[in-house]
């Protein structure tokens, strides 16, 4: 009999929605081998009025771009009350009246097991499952280095930890240890397989013996890009810049120009792609915003980070904890960043140091540890 199990992800900010498609991909392949399993994904954004996803979706990623401290001072509150106070009680009722597709929708799909990259959905499932209206096993996959009081949801049948601390926080709270499991954070099943590095800088035109830099800008390629790679390219230093300006056409067109005019064979501009795994493979170091998703992608494949630009709340204990083990630097500008980068040139040893680091705390089969962590339970029942 084929076991379905339903991803549940919610389209505020890209990582969530990564995390579920790492799943996906990982039951697609279990699948293909054989294996008696299908998965669905569901964006709970495509199951709430506009007004709805306008407020919840649309306003937090306005917020953490254009007023990131009130961000930063909102996670801090909400992260300090009780789940009893009223606004909270308010909150989840709002979300609970505004999700009645989304239940249709489950018990369309009639899952055998739930797996949710975001707390929205398992809020809205933890009454369903008090009330008895929800019977199979739901679990929560906590997307950062860090565990704020709203992925606190009781009653789930298991929980992913990126870490081993962040899995003695969810104890700390009270969830039930034998339920709490540290797998890493979800990333595509790529991410876990070997390149041969010259091979791949060959493929792309970069000089397999000078170092390869990654700058990433974000899928939507926010940043001015062209003048952060004009300014460290005209710096000094023997080095290379891979700069990925996602789905930012304009963007990718003042790099094209660039690279051709200013910083010919330096300068490698790349425009959105579903392989990004490649160009961490064929780079030395990547410089970004200290994301979930793409800080767990890059310690996957063993590439060290400079990281910037933290939104204030989980990107800021993301950069903690990368900093505490000894895989990123933080630059907070671009002054900041050239220097780091002329420290690299100059002592290579600390970026070979940091690469070590990262291979260490690297979890690249997270999303295989998930599933057959469910499939286990599954198989157990």
């Amino acid at each position: 009999m084929t076991r379905r199990i339903l991803l549940l992800s919610v389209s505020a900010g890209a990582g969530h929605v990564r995390a579920a498609d790492a799943l996906e991909a990982t039951i697609g392949a279990l699948a293909a081998d054989g294996l008696d399993v299908e998965a669905r994904h569901l964006d709970v954004m495509d199951f709430v009025p506009s007004s709805f996803r306008r407020i919840y979706a649309d306003f937090y990623l306005g917020l953490i771009t254009h007023y990131p401290r009130l961000w930063g001072m909102l996670y801090r509150i909400t992260d300090d009350a009780r789940p009893e106070a009223v606004t909270q009680r308010m909150r989840r009722t709002i979300e609970r009246l505004n999700t009645r597709r989304l239940r249709a929708a489950i018990s369309d799909f009639a899952p055998d097991a739930i797996v949710c990259t975001h707390f929205l959905p398992a809020e809205m499932l933890m009454r369903q499952i008090r009330k008895g209206r929800v019977n199979a096993p739901v679990y929560l996959q906590v997307t950062d280095f860090d565990l704020h009081r709203m992925w606190v949801i009781p009653g789930m049948t298991g929980y992913f930890a990126a870490n081993p601390e962040i899995a003695h926080r969810m104890r700390a709270v009270g969830l039930p240890p034998e339920r709490v499991h540290v797998t890493g954070i979800p990333v595509m099943p790529a991410f876990a397989q070997a390149h041969d590095r010259r091979a791949l800088r060959e493929e792309l035109g970069i000089d397999p013996d000078r170092p390869a830099y990654l700058v990433m800008g974000g899928g939507a390629g926010v940043g001015a890009l062209d003048e952060l790679a004009d300014t460290l390219l005209t710096g000094g230093g023997d080095f290379q810049l891979v700069v990925l300006a996602g789905r930012n056409t304009d963007m990718l067109g003042r790099l094209r120009t660039l690279a051709s005019t200013r910083h010919a064979g330096r300068l490698f501009p790349q425009g959105f792609t579903r392989q990004v795994e490649r160009l961490m493979a064929c780079c030395d170091l990547a410089i970004t915003k200290p994301g979930g998703l793409t800080t767990s992608e890059c310690l996957a494949v063993g590439l060290p980070m400079i990281v910037n630009a933290p939104i204030p709340g989980q990107e800021e204990r993301n950069a903690d904890y990368l900093l505490e083990q000894g895989a990123a630097w933080k630059a907070i500008d671009a002054v900041a960043l050239a220097w780091r980068i002329h420290e690299f040139q100059a002592h290579p040893a600390r970026l070979a140091a940091m690469a070590a680091s990262a291979r260490a705390i690297g979890r690249p089969h997270a999303a295989r540890d998930v599933v057959d962590t469910v499939l286990a339970l599954l198989d157990s029942r």
